[in-house]
């Protein structure tokens, strides 16, 4: 065991709403500590994030610290010893010190104590198992320190075995890798997963689609998930083939044009070639209905790109939506370009910064003026004069809408008599 006072001074951990939660959870008898994530990103230089804190002191003892202080508490995992305390505004995370007395997945018993190493020794990977007091000293007693320095994400004892309590700690491991690890995974973590995949099939779609959403935009995922796919991991997650090589050129397009990482944006380029691909995957991860949306979007005949000039990319995004139609762009040029610096593919994706769509011009009125009554043969003239517009390029000049109503006008009426 290390303790060492690398934090010291910290100002997220000095001040606020954490050093008031640390000095009311421990006085009297009590101690508390930020735990985790806030805990490993602080040693990495990032941002702590959210912040988790595990104390002696039984959830009954938090929530009348809580209230005695005129802090908001919820009982948001009470059961597991986990109080939530509000403090402007700001949620944080409390649990009492645990240690599991049977491990099953999520359902693992538990019971309350005041033992430090045995509260980091039930955690998943050395550099999740760090603590640090008010003071700024980090306590380990997994080997996390020298883990997170060497950003090496390394499971605590024995890999199976961890793996066997909750297999999700498959995904988190690539996740995490891929997140705050380098170079390669941990040998003996990665072939833990590959023994223990079947496990994967045990897991709710929702637990799996938050740990794939989340791995999708990770700095290192291109490299992680490619590990998975070669150790077989992947096909059962998405119930269909996969496809590496688009994943790693949709996050380099996405880079090259300074945009945010989307995760739908690349879950389509890794699982969805055809529409069929997009149902099936939005099934099998219970996909909300947005992202179930944008990936039959995305895989909606993507493939026309690749011949399509400026005029029918307008039209395209004239039908389509900005950003349903940005993201369809990406898709082909991710799956049909290696080319990230095409100015070709470059020129189409920008296009609705360049060009705003106008509407459409001519309305119901203009046709009952022509002699058009009002029902179906109206909708229709409207969409038959719709597409001539489009055709023509999107004219404004009167001349031009009077001409695209004459026609269309005269063509119902054709229609209709014969």
């Amino acid at each position: 065991m290390s303790a060492e006072p690398i934090l010291a001074g910290a100002p997220w951990l000095i001040s606020g709403g954490t050093a008031r939660v640390l000095q009311l959870l421990g006085a009297d008898g009590e101690e508390a500590r930020v735990v985790g994530g806030a805990v490993r990103n602080a040693l990495l230089d990032l941002t702590p994030g959210d912040i988790d804190i595990a104390t002696t002191a039984l959830p009954e003892e938090v929530v009348r610290r809580a209230k005695a202080a005129g802090i908001k508490s919820v009982p948001t995992g009470i059961e597991h010893g986990t109080i939530t305390l509000v403090i402007d505004g700001h949620p944080y995370e409390v649990t009492t010190l645990r240690e599991d007395t049977e491990t099953f997945g999520r359902k693992a018993k538990v019971a309350f104590g005041r033992d430090w190493v045995k509260d980091a020794e039930r955690r998943d990977f050395t550099m999740n198992g760090l603590s640090v007091d008010a003071t700024g000293v980090v306590y380990d007693y997994v080997g996390g320190i020298a883990d997170a320095r060497a950003r090496r994400v390394r499971f605590i004892g024995d890999p199976d075995q961890r793996i066997a309590e909750d297999y999700l700690r498959i995904l988190r491991f690539f996740r995490i890798h891929a997140a705050f690890g380098a170079g390669e995974p941990d040998r003996d973590g990665y072939l833990a997963c590959i023994r223990g995949r079947a496990g994967l099939a045990s897991l709710s779609a929702e637990r799996v689609r938050m740990e794939m959403l989340k791995l999708l935009v990770a700095g290192g995922v291109s490299a992680a998930v490619l590990a998975m796919a070669e150790g077989g991991l992947l096909q059962a997650l998405t119930g269909g083939v996969v496809y590496t090589g688009p994943l790693a050129t949709m996050v380099a397009i996405e880079r090259a044009l300074g945009l945010p990482a989307s995760s739908t944006r690349r879950l389509a380029a890794l699982t969805v070639a055809v529409t069929e691909d997009a149902k099936r995957v939005a099934t099998r991860l219970r996909l909300s209905n947005a992202e179930a949306k944008a990936l039959d979007s995305m895989g909606h005949r993507w493939w026309r790109f690749a011949t399509k000039d400026e005029a029918n990319a307008r039209r395209l995004l004239y039908r389509l939506g900005a950003e349903p139609y940005h993201d369809r762009v990406l898709l082909g040029w991710a799956r049909a370009a290696s080319d990230v610096h095409s100015s070709r593919w470059r020129e189409l994706a920008e296009l609705p910064r360049r060009w705003t769509a106008p509407k459409f011009p001519l309305r119901a009125a203009d046709f009952i003026a022509r002699g058009m009554a009002e029902g179906p043969a109206l909708g229709h003239v409207l969409t038959l004069a719709e597409d001539a517009w489009l055709a023509a390029d999107f004219p404004l000049e009167e001349a031009a809408l009077a001409s695209i109503a004459d026609q269309a006008a005269a063509r119902v009426s054709r229609e209709r008599k014969t």
